[in-house]
């Protein structure tokens, strides 16, 4: 079992910055790959990017050169950091984690970009 635990969702206004924090505990030895999906109102949940633990990224092509996905090993914590933000990027953001044939979510955190 994986538990992740998200944090440093909030407002902003059109063109701000938030960084999203991601930790997690339990089986941590068995993840191979974390990521961030979001859900919009209405919407399918969609992947935003992910982070092999050997680091290789991958990227929606909506959020590139926009966000930056960071793993620190050492504290089991992925990172999003989340730059020029846009009104379309408001969404619940979920923390993901694959160990094994599973994956495991955390309880998502709001974000919400608007003037």
């Amino acid at each position: 079992q994986v538990q992740l635990v998200e944090s440093g969702g909030g407002s902003v206004q059109p063109g701000g910055s938030l960084r999203l924090s991601c930790t997690a505990s339990g089986s941590i030895s068995s993840i191979t790959l974390m990521g961030w999906y979001r859900q919009a109102p209405g919407k399918q949940r969609e992947l935003v990017a992910n982070i092999t633990t050997d680091h290789k990224r991958y990227y929606a092509e909506f959020v590139k050169d926009r966000f930056t996905i960071f793993l620190d090993s050492a504290k089991n914590t992925v990172y999003l950091h989340m730059f020029s933000l846009k009104p379309e990027d408001t969404a619940v953001y979920y923390c993901s984690a694959r160990a094994g044939l599973f994956d495991y979510w955390g309880q998502g955190t709001q974000v919400t970009v608007s003037s």
